[in-house]
């Protein structure tokens, strides 16, 4: 069965021609529960994301902040496993019809195989799956899996980039561009920072790929100064924070539909 690659760009393309950012959420798969896990991802998309990236718990997330190192030490502690994350995956898909991704560190990926990994992930519908810890020169059997089965490869960039590295990243990747706006781990930060901005600029002179800019952004303002310069605005944190702040799993479910709200709402102001 082949993945859904084809539907991650056609939203990326649909929101383009709309003249606005796309919206992508991400939560960690198994957090707070898999079943809860599900349900919040769907109601980010109710909400207003137009893509969701699944989180693939790990033991040592080092791209990942305290907010989302919680959540994924919560999920651990719950016995997540890869089927679990492959079964949120299209559980998500299934429920809202929207292009779902998984991110992961590469070692489990290789642990498990990663032609089993992309046959799961396709049959499952996923679109595509982001790897920021994949050098790209030791990427092959992995794009070659990815393209056999109809998913996206997703490489990460950051500020500290050169110009030649971007081309070769990006030449390497499918379905987006994930610019990190600024060297460090996830977070919610005051400012976004002038960093991003240059990023995207570098990295659309050497791809057509759109550029989805993450880490930082926590609310509506600052999605709507993403959208005014990047493709995509991929909030993580503010979504983990807003389910970890909850009184009940009901109340998470209405705190994380609002603020997908609310940044839509920011990225079409962008």
């Amino acid at each position: 069965m082949s993945g859904n690659i084809g539907l991650l760009n056609d939203v990326l393309a649909k929101a383009r021609t709309e003249n606005r950012a796309a919206l992508v959420g991400y939560l960690p798969a198994g957090f707070p529960t898999v079943d809860g896990g599900v349900r919040a991802m769907t109601a980010m998309i109710e909400g207003g994301c137009d893509i969701v990236e699944v989180g693939l718990p790990h033991s040592d997330p080092v791209l990942d902040g305290p907010v989302i190192q919680t959540a994924d030490d919560i999920a651990l502690r719950g016995g997540i496993r890869i089927a679990d994350v492959i079964r949120t995956v299209g559980e998500v898909h299934r429920a809202t019809g929207a292009p779902i991704l998984c991110m992961t560190y590469w070692n489990p990926v290789d642990h498990y195989g990663a032609e089993r990994f992309a046959a799961d992930l396709a049959a499952a519908g996923g679109a595509g799956c982001i790897l920021p810890d994949l050098p790209v020169e030791e990427s092959d059997a992995w794009r070659k899996a990815a393209e056999q089965h109809g998913l996206a490869t997703v490489f990460v960039v950051a500020p500290s980039s050169r110009d030649e590295r971007l081309a070769k990243i990006t030449a390497a990747g499918s379905g987006f561009v994930y610019a990190a706006s600024l060297m460090g781990v996830t977070g919610t930060r005051e400012s976004v920072g002038r960093e991003a901005q240059d990023l995207v600029r570098r990295t659309r002179a050497v791809t057509e790929l759109p550029v989805c800019v993450g880490l930082g952004v926590s609310d509506a303002v600052q999605a709507a100064e993403v959208a005014g310069f990047a493709d995509g605005v991929i909030v993580g944190s503010a979504f983990v924070k807003r389910l970890l702040d909850a009184p009940d799993p009901e109340s998470g479910l209405a705190a994380v539909r609002a603020l997908a709200g609310d940044l839509a709402a920011g990225v079409r102001r962008g």
